[in-house]
């Protein structure tokens, strides 16, 4: 039985490079955040993830966030959001 990861490093980047291109770069994080297992589902139908400010709903699967809130608000325009494995978790 697979068991579902107990955090993630949640990264905020800027949706597009200076030259105005989509970029999948995290190097250029201008926020960061470990969350971890609430043990509650979100509103998303996923398992709700929390820490450092950030609220998420994480598909475990994918690494796919479904659902997110910074310091209590929505994601910014303009800003986009990674998901990486937390090491040694």
């Amino acid at each position: 039985m697979k068991t579902e990861p107990q955090s993630f490093e949640i990264l905020l980047v800027p949706e597009f490079a200076e030259d105005g291109r989509g970029t999948s770069d995290t190097g250029g994080a201008l926020r960061s955040a470990i969350v971890r297992a609430t043990g509650e589902t979100g509103s998303s139908g996923y398992p709700r993830y929390a820490g450092d400010g950030m609220e998420a709903d994480i598909d475990p699967a994918t690494r796919s966030v479904e659902a997110l809130l910074v310091d209590g608000a929505e994601l910014d325009y303009g800003l986009s959001v990674r998901v990486a494995d937390v090491q040694g978790d």
